[in-house]
């Protein structure tokens, strides 16, 4: 595929919201290209990001590519307890083509478990189902009409599925698409329910994986990242192209002026709202102003303590405006620091810190 096929494309459908021209296409020698093309999205946006305008309706692209493809991958990042409102929109658009979805998680391997127990459920889910058929089937007279039957009362089949097995009717496969591909089905070639098989895998999930993730973890640590040294990478991580620097947490690192500064008066004002006494914000009006921002209270926490930096469960204008930028750095998808870094320090407290 290259890019003058798929600008034409779009341009014939409607023009699709006028994205021919921001296309990029890489042609790579890979043999499994061959067969395959792969179409990368813009990333999810999310925090403060989401006000911003893209120029089209990100949603209704997806869900036009989501009506042509064979396969869409859903990734998770699983140290995040929740998806922006715009992550939620795209899955919403894409509710009608579940059977192409497959959904990973972004993760360490503490969580990489998951994965494989996803898919074994939903493996186990088909096999129940596919059992219930075959059971139910006449091996002789009546074929069709008994098929045509069990279709119909599929649903009473997933809720009795659910009830014996004790099934979250979330890991069962849709409903109407299920019977739609069961019509062009013998149901007689279907194979008897093998429990035996079920539980290998079950104890294997349980046991052997569990066993196998402590091992990588122990793997890991022995043997830490490891870093392209010497030649042409020589020195690339150090500086200002080292990874984050400059952005999120470490935005104004090199410059003279407290970065918290630029938006101080517009915390100032909410900051006086608060009824402060000599100078000071309780933390429970603190609180009533930080949980707007509607992030967990374990990183409201964290930003406390990155702001309260003398300790006193209170906060001053200074140490006020400090929690939100830390609130600002989090919306925009950027890590807290475990420590306060020296810039973020608030220039009447430098010396306290010292």
């Amino acid at each position: 595929m290259c890019l003058e096929d798929f600008s034409s494309v779009l341009e014939c459908d409607s023009g699709l919201f006028g994205l021919a021209l921001r296309f990029v296409c890489a042609q790579l020698p890979n043999p499994v290209l061959e067969s395959i093309s792969v179409i990368d999205t813009p990333g999810i946006l999310s925090g403060e990001k989401q006000r911003i305008s893209r120029g089209y309706d990100f949603a209704a692209v997806l869900e036009w590519f989501a009506e042509r493809v064979d396969r869409i991958i859903l990734l998770f990042d699983a140290h995040k307890l929740d998806i922006s409102d715009e992550f939620s929109e795209v899955i919403k658009a894409l509710k009608n083509h579940e059977d192409k979805i497959r959904r990973y998680w972004l993760c360490s391997t503490d969580f990489c478990s998951i994965n494989l127990k996803g898919a074994f459920v939903l493996s186990q889910v088909h096999a129940y189902i596919i059992s219930s058929l075959k059971k139910d089937m006449p091996s002789v007279f009546g074929k069709d009409n008994k098929k045509k039957e069990l279709i119909n009362s599929l649903g009473e089949i997933y809720s009795r599925i659910e009830r014996e097995h004790q099934i979250s009717p979330g890991d069962f496969p849709n409903l109407k698409k299920m019977q739609d591909q069961l019509q062009a089905q013998d149901l007689n070639k279907f194979h008897p329910l093998k429990m035996k098989l079920l539980d290998t895998v079950d104890d294997m999930l349980a046991h052997d994986i569990a066993q196998l993730m402590v091992l990588v973890r122990q793997e890991e640590t022995q043997h830490p990242n490891q870093v392209v040294k010497g030649g042409a990478f020589e020195g690339t991580m150090n500086g200002p192209f080292g990874h984050g620097y400059g952005e999120g947490a470490g935005e104004g690192i090199d410059e003279v002026e407290w970065v918290v500064a630029r938006d101080k008066p517009m915390y100032d004002e909410i900051f006086y709202t608060l009824s402060p006494v000599n100078g000071k914000v309780t933390g429970a009006n603190a609180k009533k102003e930080m949980v707007k921002s509607k992030l967990p209270n374990t990183v409201l926490g964290k930003i406390w303590k990155l702001a309260d930096i003398d300790n006193d469960g209170m906060l001053d204008d200074e140490e006020f405006a400090l929690a939100n930028h830390l609130i600002k750095v989090k919306l925009e998808g950027h890590e807290l620091p475990s420590e306060l870094p020296a810039h973020l320090v608030p220039p009447s407290k430098r010396k306290v810190q010292e």
